[in-house]
């Protein structure tokens, strides 16, 4: 079994509003066994709580997109607290670092809208795709 794509809730907020790189996002849904970390699930929640969304809408939507929501392990609170040295200089969110220990756990892709993940590819051992067109 292929491992699953993680989704960074760039990734899925940039697929709800319908900007650039939704179609990338879309191929993955419909493609592969799609995660979600349990923080970046907060995430997109509270974002789409912000643009006026409803509870009972949001759960909706959520639930069409038919990804899993991973746990947040011990182990993940850890490595996100340990990578905050290596990601410091890009000002990488606790739910960033959460998402990319996530990954590590799993050893999946990660997809994002954030193209400065890309510059920590190599250093976590990570297959990091940028959602967004070299233009945006």
């Amino acid at each position: 079994m292929k491992p699953p794509i993680l989704l960074d809730a760039s990734a899925i907020l940039a697929f709800l509003q319908g900007e650039p790189g939704e179609d990338t996002v879309r191929r993955a849904l419909q493609a592969s066994p799609c995660w979600v970390s349990a923080a970046n699930q907060a995430e997109i929640i509270s974002k789409a709580l912000d643009r006026g969304g409803s509870k009972e809408t949001i759960e909706r939507i959520l639930k069409e997109l038919q990804y899993t929501v991973a746990e947040v392990l011990a182990e993940d609170g850890a490595q996100a607290g340990w990578l905050r040295a290596t990601t410091r200089h890009l000002g990488l969110s606790l739910g960033d670092r959460l998402c990319l220990a996530t990954a590590q756990r799993l050893k999946s892709q990660v997809l994002t809208a954030d193209r400065d993940w890309l510059k920590l590819a190599t250093v976590l051992g990570l297959d990091i795709v940028c959602i967004r067109p070299e233009t945006h």
